[in-house]
């Protein structure tokens, strides 16, 4: 068996899609470990993840001679992941699955997907999540979140006091969070960004 850890990715391609199995293996092997942790970030189920996995790269074996050696096969390697991620929410939001194992693990969940939004800056996702905050809420959370202020300026600036400022930030993740728990449609999207804007 040749180690083919040092080929280039396009000439990997082409081997695969000439049914070179270690070709295979070897892709396999480089993204293998950044998908799984993007996956387990949301999913929180190794199980889960590792079905993903396997049917993603399985797709790429059976369409195998679809690839073209010119295009990195990385987006679709994590397009594929975000869809497969969402397609499990969308579906355990209405099954036992959700009660049972992803609600108790959201706090950590809602966390991530509320830093990633802000990172990235998603202004649509942030517009449409932070709608549902009244208007002074929405104010403060912006401010100190998206803008990087701390209590202190942002109390100054408003004319309130620090306790104010906290006590808003305070019911606006509240608000977030309820919003984000009952909404699994809004799941859906956030979770795909996730997963496509971490890589």
């Amino acid at each position: 068996m040749h180690d083919l850890s040092n080929v280039h990715e396009q000439d990997l391609l082409l081997q695969l899609r000439m049914g070179n199995k270690t070709a295979f293996e070897e892709l396999y092997n480089r993204y293998k470990m950044r998908l799984t942790g993007n996956l387990l970030r949301m999913l929180k189920s190794p199980q889960l993840v590792e079905d993903v996995i396997h049917d993603i790269f399985l797709g790429i074996w059976e369409n195998r001679t679809n690839i073209d050696p010119q295009q990195s096969i990385k987006p679709y390697l994590f397009t594929s992941a975000a869809n497969r991620a969402k397609n499990i929410f969308r579906k355990a939001s209405t099954e036992q699955i959700f009660r049972e194992y992803l609600l108790p693990r959201w706090e950590e969940t809602y966390t991530h997907v509320e830093e990633v939004l802000l990172k990235q800056e998603d202004t649509l996702l942030l517009d449409d999540l932070l709608s549902n905050l009244p208007p002074q809420q929405r104010t403060v959370y912006r401010m100190c979140r998206l803008e990087g202020k701390s209590y202190k300026e942002v109390a100054s600036l408003l004319n309130i006091s620090e306790t104010t400022v906290n006590a808003h930030i305070s019911k606006a993740n509240k608000t977030l969070r309820d919003f984000m728990k009952n909404n699994p449609g809004f799941l859906c999207i956030a979770f795909g960004a996730m997963v496509l804007l971490s890589v």
